[in-house]
């Protein structure tokens, strides 16, 4: 919530859903089920698309944990409609194969406690043949739960945003 309320308060339209249904989120092969976060997605990008006063707004994904490789595959299946990606404590290395087709700009934000998501990181960024970046938010674990943490991923997902989906002044 903190993100999409940052990302509006900067002028963005947000679409903000969950990928899976509350029955679902229990169930440890749905969460990790990438095809079937990745062709919700999808979905929620046809409904966008669908929308006349949304069809022409450039376009950027955010998932956080196994969304975030869910955005990465619908980045690489999409790479004319989705101009940018943002990844929170994601697990963009259960699409390694997939990583080389993006061809939008990705950040990956990090907490910095969570070593193992964060070498999966530093190696899934190996991978990508565009723009990327890692961010290490100090002291975060994987959840974000630590005072001021879930506030610098936004303020670090706004930015982003603003770099990647906002046309410069001409």
């Amino acid at each position: 919530m903190a993100v999409s309320r940052a990302l509006l308060d900067a002028g963005f339209a947000t679409l903000l859903c969950d990928l899976l249904t509350t029955s679902e989120v229990s169930d440890r092969t749905k969460v990790f089920d990438i095809p079937l976060l990745a062709n919700r997605m999808s979905a929620a990008l046809d409904w966008v698309q669908g929308q006349p006063d949304l069809r022409s707004l450039p376009k950027g994904l955010y998932g956080a944990s196994t969304g975030a490789a869910a955005a990465i595959l619908v980045a690489a299946d999409h790479p004319d409609e989705i101009r940018a990606v943002v990844s929170r404590g994601g697990r963009v290395d259960l699409v390694e194969a997939d990583l080389a087709r993006v061809r939008c700009p990705v950040l990956m934000i990090v907490g910095g406690a969570d070593d193992v998501v964060l070498n999966l990181n530093r190696l899934a960024q190996c991978e990508l043949r565009c723009e990327s970046a890692l961010s290490i938010v100090p002291g975060a674990t994987h959840l974000f739960a630590e005072p001021g943490a879930l506030d610098e991923v936004a303020r670090l997902t706004r930015n982003w945003f603003l770099e990647t989906l906002v046309p410069a002044p001409s």
